[in-house]
C-alpha cells in the first residue's frame, strides 16, 4: 500500500495539527483473526475510556490473511490503521491475542491468549500437514524473534501455565503475569444476567435452552455430524425446549457468512437460534440449560460456568494429555443414542464436578483479571492507573441471524 492510502489520523508525522486531544498515549489493538478481536475486546473497554489515551486498530495483512477481519473491526467502529502505516509506527502500547506478526510491531507488547487457555488442546498445530512436536502457546519460536522476547507482558491464565513457560521457554519468565481468565470473569459475572438473557432468545421460564457447542476443523462436531442441529431439533418438543448453536468464529471466516447460513437455513426455518459469531456467545451459554459440544473453547467456559455439558465429537488421541479440553472430555458424558432428556440429565448429574475442574483448568485468579490486566496496560503505557476500579461492561446479549 503505498503512502498516499494512509489515513489521516491521530498518530503519526503531523498528527498534532489533526488532533482535538492533544498528549493522547496510543494503544494499538493488532486483530488478525475474528477470534484474536474477540479477546482483544475483552479488555480494550479497560482504558478506552481513559482522556488520556487514544485506541486504534490494525488488521495484518499478509498473503495469507483471513477474509472478513477488516469487517469486523469495522462493525465495532473502532478507528482502523492500514497495517502498512501502522508498523511505521511506534506505539505506547500494543495489545495482541495471538502470536501472528508481533516480530514487525513497534511499542511494548502485551501479549493474552485468545481461547480458554495458552497451552491449546490440540497435541500438534492445525498449520502443519504431518503431525510432528507437540505445539502449546508458550513455545519458544512463538515468543521469540532473532533472541529477542516479543511479548513485555505475557498474560498466562494459570500457575500451571507458568510452570509450563519455565520448561518450554524460561528466558520469558521475568515478562509472564499470572492474570486469570478475563473471558471466564465476564461470563461468571454476567450469571446474574441470566433471565435477561434468556429473555432477548425469546424463552419463556418452561422452555429450555440447549445449545450446540462447536469449533473449527474436521474433527469438531460441524466437521463430523452437520447434522447434529436438525436431529436435536427433531427430538425434543419445541414447546419444552429451544435449541441454539454457536460456530467457533474460523467456520464463518474459512466458509462465509453467507454459506453458513445457508447450510444451516432449514434449520432456522424449524426454529434453530444461529448465533453470530461477534456478538452473544457468552450470553447463549450463560442463558442455556445444556450444552451438547466438543473440544473447544466455548464448550469448556460453558462447563466452568456450570452448565451441563455433553460431548458430541471429540479427536482421540489428537488431544494433548491434561489440557482444558481433555480434563473436559474425562468429566463429561458422550453423546449416545439414547434419549436425550435422559443424556441431559446424566450431564446435570456430573455437572459440578466437571464445572470445579473446568474452571480451575481455566484460570488461577477467578475474578482477577480486570485489575491484574488493566495495572499491566498502565504500567505499560507509562501513566498513573485511574483511581477508579475497573469496570467491564455487561456482555453483550444474543442477536440470532435470521434467513
Amino acid at each position: 500500500m503505498s503512502r498516499e492510502m494512509w489515513i489521516r489520523g491521530p498518530v503519526g508525522a503531523g498528527a498534532e495539527a489533526r488532533v482535538t486531544r492533544a498528549g493522547c498515549r496510543t494503544a494499538l489493538v493488532v486483530v488478525p483473526t475474528m477470534t484474536a478481536g474477540t479477546r482483544l475486546l475483552d479488555i480494550v473497554p479497560l482504558l478506552e475510556s481513559d482522556h488520556r489515551v487514544q485506541v486504534v486498530f490494525t488488521v495484518p495483512h499478509t498473503t495469507d490473511h483471513w477474509p472478513g477481519v477488516e469487517e469486523f473491526v469495522r462493525e465495532q467502529h473502532g478507528l482502523l490503521l492500514p497495517w502498512e502505516q501502522a508498523v511505521q509506527h511506534t506505539f505506547d502500547l500494543v495489545l495482541a491475542a495471538s502470536h501472528r506478526h508481533l516480530e514487525q510491531l513497534r511499542g511494548p507488547i502485551l501479549l493474552i491468549g485468545h481461547g480458554a487457555g495458552t497451552m491449546k488442546s490440540h497435541r500438534y498445530s492445525l498449520k502443519a500437514e504431518t503431525p510432528s512436536l507437540p505445539a502449546t502457546g508458550l513455545d519458544r519460536e512463538l515468543l521469540t524473534y532473532r533472541g529477542r522476547i516479543l511479548p513485555a507482558v505475557l498474560a498466562l491464565a494459570t500457575e500451571d501455565e507458568r510452570a509450563a513457560l519455565g520448561s518450554l521457554c524460561p528466558e520469558a519468565l521475568p515478562v509472564a503475569v499470572v492474570a486469570g481468565d478475563i473471558c471466564l470473569d465476564r461470563m461468571s459475572a454476567g450469571m446474574e444476567f441470566r433471565e435477561h438473557y434468556r429473555r432477548e432468545l425469546g424463552l419463556n421460564p418452561r422452555r429450555r435452552l440447549v445449545t450446540i457447542s462447536s469449533t473449527w476443523s474436521t474433527d469438531s462436531i460441524f466437521g463430523r455430524v452437520p447434522s447434529l442441529c436438525r436431529a436435536v431439533l427433531d427430538a425434543l418438543p419445541p414447546a419444552r425446549y429451544a435449541v441454539s448453536v454457536v460456530l467457533h468464529p474460523n467456520v464463518w471466516t474459512v466458509h462465509g457468512r453467507r454459506q453458513v447460513t445457508a447450510w444451516l437455513s432449514d434449520c432456522v426455518e424449524a426454529g434453530l437460534l444461529l448465533i453470530p459469531p461477534d456478538r452473544g456467545w457468552q450470553a447463549t451459554m450463560i442463558a442455556s440449560d445444556w450444552v451438547i459440544g466438543d473440544h473447544g473453547s466455548t464448550t469448556a467456559y460453558a462447563a466452568a460456568i456450570g452448565r451441563p455439558v455433553t460431548l458430541a465429537t471429540e479427536p482421540g488421541d489428537g488431544l494433548r494429555e491434561g489440557s482444558i479440553a481433555d480434563l473436559v472430555r474425562e468429566h463429561a458424558p458422550p453423546l449416545d443414542g439414547g434419549s436425550l432428556p435422559e443424556q441431559e440429565a446424566e450431564a446435570v448429574r456430573r455437572r459440578d464436578r466437571l464445572s470445579s475442574v473446568a474452571a480451575r483448568a481455566i484460570s488461577s485468579r477467578p475474578g482477577e483479571a480486570a485489575g491484574i490486566l488493566r495495572s499491566a496496560m498502565y504500567r505499560l503505557l507509562g501513566i498513573p492507573e485511574p483511581d477508579a476500579p475497573p469496570v467491564v461492561p455487561m456482555l453483550p446479549a444474543p442477536r440470532p441471524i435470521e434467513v
